[in-house]
């Protein structure tokens, strides 16, 4: 596999992040925090996706699902996070295994493939006042200011109260369990060619700009893919400032690709 990856922020500064592996890739988005968690997103998705290589790469035929319950589990031990109060992180893995790859998709990052898209967007089933009420804000022009800040806490409240139970959303954080939900599948290699892994903060506005061919955009190179992130970002800036042709939770959201060639 050769993985081409871009990233706005770096890691630094970014709660997504990619991981790889001689065979997988691996992409998380840790949630911002609206509502204060005692751990950092940031230090969540490090120590989430650091288990997921070890895992894989000790037992490179383990069932995805298996892979990601137990980096839940030994995160979630390791920081002592509890169900509920605890950061959280959205997993797409996709690898490659004899002729076959495998592709995982929990919470809304994506896995685009020359046929389908994986996206697990159950989290939009739930808190619908309160995202209307930010987004009717936004309408408004009032832009990002403290009282929609006030209204994003309010809808991850909401969110939380079906976080990880049946019926629910499932979503990486403390309770292992949500691996066994994730949306999965296996392909041919050769139905597979390239696969490209994108977090939301890249790929809806890349949606909404109609930039999303992913045939294209898997022919980029490293160059092309953080100008095209760039662009987003300055598109955010310049043309939509306060969010009222995309509404979205944050003028700037992390934007991450990672491009999978065979």
């Amino acid at each position: 596999m050769r993985v081409t990856t871009a990233m706005l922020p770096d890691d630094d500064a970014s709660q997504d992040r990619v991981f790889t592996t001689s065979f997988a890739v691996i992409m998380l988005d840790g949630a911002s925090a609206f509502v204060p968690v005692d751990v950092s997103p940031g230090t969540y998705v490090d120590t989430l996706g650091g288990f997921l290589v070890e895992h894989l790469t000790e037992h490179p035929e383990v069932d995805l699902t298996d892979a990601l319950a137990a980096a839940i589990q030994r995160s979630a031990a390791l920081l002592d996070l509890h169900p509920g109060v605890s950061p959280s992180s959205t997993v797409a893995i996709a690898r490659q295994r004899d002729d076959d790859v495998d592709l995982l998709v929990l919470g809304d990052s994506q896995i685009a493939t020359p046929f389908c898209i994986y996206v697990d967007d159950r989290i939009a089933r739930f808190a619908d006042a309160q995202r209307a009420a930010y987004r009717v804000r936004l309408a408004g022009g009032y832009g990002y200011d403290d009282t929609h800040r006030e209204l994003l806490r309010a809808l991850q409240t909401e969110q939380s109260r079906h976080r990880n139970i049946d019926g629910g959303y499932w979503i990486a954080e403390a309770v292992p369990a949500a691996a066994h939900h994730a949306i999965t599948t296996s392909l041919s290699i050769d139905a597979a060619p390239w696969l490209v892994l994108a977090t939301d903060g890249a790929y809806r506005p890349m949606q909404h700009l109609g930039l999303d061919d992913w045939s294209a955009v898997a022919a980029k190179d490293s160059t092309d893919l953080d100008g095209l992130l760039n662009a987003l970002h300055r598109w955010e800036t310049d043309d939509d400032a306060d969010g009222l042709a995309l509404p979205r939770a944050k003028r700037h959201d992390d934007k991450t690709i990672a491009v999978v060639l065979r």
